[in-house]
């Protein structure tokens, strides 16, 4: 049996017709499709390790392997991208104070904390696929699940700034650029908005020559490093083909697990960002037995971040960038994303493309996360729109105005050799504020129902959500 079948001719899809992910068009066409798919995750997976510094090229494979495991894992029933997840930046770059990691040691550091988040992610799926996930669902509702995303994002604006403050003038294009082509194009070009605003940014450095840069390896050594390459004197393998960089996590460093905590609140994004990929999929591809893939998938996450974090890439996720390829195209075949995976494994082996990509500026680098990470804050807030969080209920308004301001002023606490940072303490917030005040409303219900004296309606007060 094939693993696609061909849908109608393989070269037309009818007006409103949907292709399954079981079916694919002709291969010209599938691979057409697929190199959208590139194109579409190619800005945000790059821009993660260019924020973090880990390897460019590392991320890239375990970028490619990871969606290839996905598919193989969800029974190639569920088209999905498994790009660099944008919720690790902020538990990765607290390892180097919020900077980029610079050292051997900080890798094998933050790569602890990669490795068991993906650890516990596959835990959880396999967990799912045994009973369900109705329990996440009820530990985490749209007001605790929006505040916690939004939580991360904002979480980051001190780190924004730092690298906008470098370079402002190409910072302030870059992020006036990034507005302008998401305000004044529709459709694909607008879903790529951050990557088209790197490109004018980096352009804009050239020409203004505003070329702080970051701590470590200057501008010019970069760009000989580029001419180097692309000179391609030592022959091709090494110049431009090559291995990536792999780096271990140093499981044995105690410090390693003094930043473990940072991670773990990540997890909790990493679930949300899964349900609603595989719910928003079944939806759009007219399919309601995808839904039955949100254990695989989870696991499949987690699986592939467990096997990034332990040879040096960035953790994964699935990507709502492509989502909005398949809503363009109303093409959901899983073999387009065999062809993206395949892709952009192959790319991974350029150290040319690497080498080109770590030239961009720290301004260019200001300037896209001032947008990206207030997107973050406000796919949260979204979260509540779309599931209509009811905020005239006080414990609705402090689960999250709690979380918020720990976050953003980056609360700390430490217990021993452990540091809690605010993403940390914010999330465990909204889980205390929103449980323990419903909790409290609902023994105040039941006293009520009993006869008994009905307590004095405290700031925690309202009725449980059901």
């Amino acid at each position: 049996m094939p693993l696609w079948t061909l849908h109608g001719d393989g070269a037309h899809v009818a007006p409103g017709a949907v292709v399954k992910p079981g079916e694919r068009l002709a291969w010209p066409g599938t691979i057409a499709i697929g190199a959208q798919h590139v194109v579409a995750m190619f800005g945000a997976t790059f821009l993660v390790p260019i924020i973090t510094g880990f390897p460019v090229a590392t991320t890239l494979l375990f970028s490619g392997v990871g969606t290839l495991l996905f598919l193989l894992l969800t029974r190639n029933k569920l088209p999905s991208y498994l790009g660099s997840s944008f919720a690790f930046l902020a538990p990765i770059t607290a390892v180097n104070g919020g900077n980029r990691l610079e050292t051997p040691e900080q890798y094998g550091q933050a790569l602890v904390g990669v490795f068991v988040a993906g650890l516990i992610l596959a835990a959880v799926g396999f967990l799912v696929q045994r009973v369900g996930s109705s329990w996440v669902e009820k530990l985490m509702p749209p007001v605790v699940a929006g505040a916690i995303v939004a939580l991360i994002g904002f979480n980051l604006a001190p780190a924004a700034w730092n690298n906008y403050n470098l370079e402002p003038v190409t910072a302030t294009i870059t992020l006036s650029a990034v507005v302008l082509f998401a305000v004044l194009f529709r459709g694909f070009l607008g879903r790529i908005s951050i990557f088209l605003g790197v490109i004018v940014g980096y352009i804009a450095a050239m020409l203004l020559q505003e070329w702080v840069g970051r701590e470590g390896e200057t501008q010019s050594a970069k760009f000989a490093k580029v001419a180097e390459l692309a000179e391609a004197r030592g022959g091709i393998w090494g110049t431009w083909i090559g291995l990536p960089d792999f780096h271990l996590p140093a499981f044995g460093d105690p410090a390693s697990w003094g930043f473990l905590p940072m991670f773990l609140p990540v997890v909790l994004v990493l679930i949300a960002e899964n349900i609603g990929h595989v719910r928003g999929v079944a939806s759009m591809a007219e399919d309601p037995t995808i839904n039955k893939q949100t254990g695989n998938a989870l696991f499949a996450d987690g699986l592939a971040t467990t096997i990034a974090g332990a040879f040096g890439g960035s953790a994964t996720t699935t990507y709502g960038e492509n989502i909005g390829v398949m809503a363009a195209t109303r093409v959901y075949s899983t073999a387009a994303y065999w062809v993206a995976g395949i892709v952009a494994i192959l790319f991974s082996f350029s150290p040319l493309v690497a080498a080109v990509i770590d030239t961009i500026p720290a301004g260019v680098i200001g300037g896209v996360t001032t947008a990206l990470y207030g997107l973050i804050g406000i796919i949260g807030i979204k979260i509540w729109v779309d599931n209509r969080v009811d905020f005239s209920r006080p414990v609705n308004q402090l689960t999250a105005a709690v979380a918020f301001i720990i976050a953003m002023a980056d609360f700390t606490m430490n217990a021993g050799s452990f540091q809690f940072g605010g993403i940390v303490l914010g999330t465990v917030a909204a889980l205390l504020i929103y449980h323990l005040g419903n909790a409290i409303a609902r023994a105040r219900r039941t006293g009520a129902d009993d006869g008994g004296p009905i307590p004095a309606v405290g700031p925690l007060g309202g009725d449980p959500e059901d």
